[in-house]
């Protein structure tokens, strides 16, 4: 139908329906036919919007300071910022002004005039070291803003990312730090080298430990093998003379023996002279005749027939004829044989 049109908006978005001035119609997420030529449309967008930013401000110490970091709001009372801010539709759907373009700038211009107060009161090294409370602190200021809080605009979070001062100034914030950090370097360096020497040192003191105690176990072993030594000498002096004093008695014992076997040959000796002298006495007085019938009676049987035969020879002149009987003869034959 010609001059009616349907708009059916998002959740995210608060729609309000004006006609003659008055707000017929308002609500988030609204679908409805609605006349054209005799009404307008604003929509005021609900959702949060994040927002970066980066300026450079001012301390009390007057040192410059770059302050970034991200700022989200949202719009809490959207007919209260419609009262202000021109956020109605055109027929193609795009806002009709520039307000809703603006916002955000005046968003980030209320934070950074906030910031700037809050800057004037501390000094650079409390800002470079206190981000997070700056942060805080803007937080509660921005809650309580005339500007925000007359758009109906709500600061949910802000954060400061980064506080960078100037080169120069960080250079010469760095310097102490940094002559701190090489002094820190330099006492580690010498503590490491101390403790390096020290350790040096027990490590020598320990070998010159060990070798005490090898010398020390050395020279033990020296004085007792030399002891050792010592009672083997003496133990085969000992034997030594041990043996030397057998020797002697043994000598001397041969001696005695030899002396004694000396003396029993000599008084066996005198025995058998004594006895042959007295034999001799005995048979000093006798014929040869008797002393040979003497030596007969010890004599063998060869021997007898050897003298029989001796006495006939002696006698041949006395005898005439003698006669040798087989019996006789063969009896000499086997003691020959």
């Amino acid at each position: 139908m010609f001059g009616f049109r349907y708009v059916k908006s998002s959740p995210s978005h608060y729609v309000m329906q004006v006609r003659n001035g008055r707000i017929v119609r308002e609500g988030a997420g609204l679908a409805f036919f609605h006349f054209a030529p005799s009404s307008s449309l604003v929509s005021v967008p609900l959702g949060t919007v994040e927002a970066p930013f980066m300026f450079e401000e001012v301390t009390r110490d007057f040192q410059a300071v770059t302050l970034q970091g991200q700022v989200t709001y949202r719009i809490a009372h959207p007919r209260q910022l419609a009262e202000r801010q021109d956020y109605t539709l055109a027929a193609d759907g795009k806002y009709a002004s520039e307000d809703p373009h603006k916002l955000p700038v005046r968003v980030l211009n209320a934070v950074k005039a906030q910031f700037r107060t809050l800057l004037q009161g501390v000094d650079l090294r409390e800002v470079l070291q206190g981000t997070e409370r700056l942060a805080h602190a803007a937080r509660i200021a921005l809650a309580s803003a005339p500007g925000l809080l007359a758009l109906g605009i709500e600061v949910v979070d802000l954060g400061v990312l980064a506080a960078k001062p100037t080169p120069e100034t960080a250079r010469a914030l760095e310097a102490p730090m940094r002559e701190q950090i090489l002094r820190q370097a330099d006492d580690a360096t010498y503590v490491r080298r101390n403790a390096a020497i020290e350790q040096e040192r027990m490590v020598k003191e320990n070998e010159l430990r060990s070798e005490l105690a090898i010398e020390q176990k050395k020279r033990l072993v020296r004085e007792t093998q030399v002891e050792s030594e010592r009672v083997i000498l003496e133990k085969k002096q000992q034997i030594q003379k041990q043996e030397q004093g057998g020797k002697v008695e043994l000598e001397q014992g041969n001696a005695e023996l030899v002396r004694l076997q000396t003396e029993n040959q000599k008084r066996e000796a005198d025995a058998r002279a004594y006895a042959l002298q007295a034999q001799v006495d005995v048979l000093k007085g006798l014929d040869p005749r008797s002393l040979q019938v003497l030596a007969l009676g010890e004599a063998s049987p060869e021997m007898l027939f050897a003298l029989g035969f001796q006495t006939l020879a002696d006698n041949a002149a006395r005898i005439g004829e003698f006669n040798f009987s087989p019996d006789l003869l063969h009896a000499l034959r086997k003691r020959a044989g």
